[in-house]
């Protein structure tokens, strides 16, 4: 795998990573808004937010050893792997918020009436990480190029 490739791939699973990680930690335990799988008993609900869990941090150390590697080598691209990080970021957050919340009805980000409200702020908050995400790495992209 090229160094650019493992940039990339470092800061989207980062990303991804991270943005699970404070979805869990804070509307899953602190705020107790909704569990991964809210279609069964609470018991269910948390055994599912341990499987999420279990997979933010893979996610997260797995873009982390990419990283060390990438440090050791002296091969980090810190533009690009910003752009990975706000790509991972966003993208998790959109497919998040449009297909399990929406299409698959696995939890919504909270149970009260006006709910799109909370679903306009969380995708279009993804939508702004994707896009900033996608900007930094044409940038590099660009940069390279010229």
């Amino acid at each position: 795998m090229t160094a650019r490739r493992k940039n990339l791939l470092s800061g989207i699973l980062f990303g991804l990573g991270l943005v699970a990680f404070i979805d869990e930690t804070i509307f899953h335990q602190l705020l107790h808004w909704h569990h991964f799988y809210d279609k069964e008993t609470t018991n269910i609900g948390l055994v599912s937010d341990g499987l999420f869990h279990a997979f933010s941090w893979f996610a997260t150390i797995g873009g982390l050893f990419l990283f060390a590697d990438l440090r050791r080598r002296e091969s980090l691209n810190v533009m690009r792997w910003t752009g990975g990080v706000l790509a991972g970021a966003g993208a998790f957050q959109l497919y998040d918020g449009t297909v399990q919340h929406k299409l698959m009805g696995l939890h919504q980000i909270r149970y009260v009436e006006n709910v799109y409200i909370y679903d306009w702020i969380w995708n279009v908050t993804a939508v702004l990480m994707l896009l900033s995400g996608v900007y930094f790495i044409l940038r590099e992209k660009r940069k390279q190029a010229g």
